[in-house]
């Protein structure tokens, strides 16, 4: 356990090229890091809704006033 309290930034290294690496205490494993699966670009899709053009044009000066 020690040796991955100090060498912490080489076994997460040595993960990103694709390692599995098992951390014990004493003779017991108590943890393992593995890669993580890159996340992956999700759609919303919970709802059918699209937003209108007219969402991305300026606020006139009394919308903005309004939201100061």
């Amino acid at each position: 356990m020690q040796y991955a309290k100090t060498h912490l930034s080489a076994l997460l290294a040595a993960v990103e090229s694709g390692e599995e690496v098992t951390i014990a205490r004493g003779d017991t494993p108590v943890a393992r890091l593995v890669p993580v699966d890159p996340a992956k670009e999700r759609e919303l899709g919970f709802v059918d809704y699209t937003v209108p053009d007219e969402f991305w044009d300026e606020l006139s000066e009394s919308e903005l006033a309004a939201w100061e």
